[in-house]
């Protein structure tokens, strides 16, 4: 399964308009859970079975909870498909050979 994660508080609480300083927070748990993960500008892309993904998802969310924020945004886009692995990579492989070339990344 692939999950498309975009997770950070939104509210008062926050001193600027920059999220970067959660959101690396959260990516931290990410990377520390060993899943395969690619991150993004808008979104990091998490490849793993429902209950470990979601174990981690939640872990970030707590971490923000306890840090004392209210309101978190959480957007999850979820594509899964029956038997599929290693799909970080080879959905983009998929495109890059229809189309006969690399495309950016």
């Amino acid at each position: 399964m692939l999950f498309q994660l975009t997770m950070f508080p939104s509210g008062s609480k926050r001193k600027s308009a920059s999220v970067s300083e959660h959101v690396a927070k959260v990516i931290n748990i990410i990377d520390k859970s060993g899943l395969s993960y690619k991150m993004t500008p808008m979104a990091t892309c998490i490849e793993g079975e429902w209950n470990e993904v979601m174990a981690v998802i939640n872990k970030a969310r707590l971490m923000l909870r306890r840090m004392g924020h209210e309101r978190i945004y959480i957007s999850i886009t979820i594509d899964d498909r029956k038997g599929a692995k290693r799909r970080l990579d080879g959905k983009v492989k998929s495109i890059e050979k229809k189309l006969g070339r690399e495309v950016k990344k």
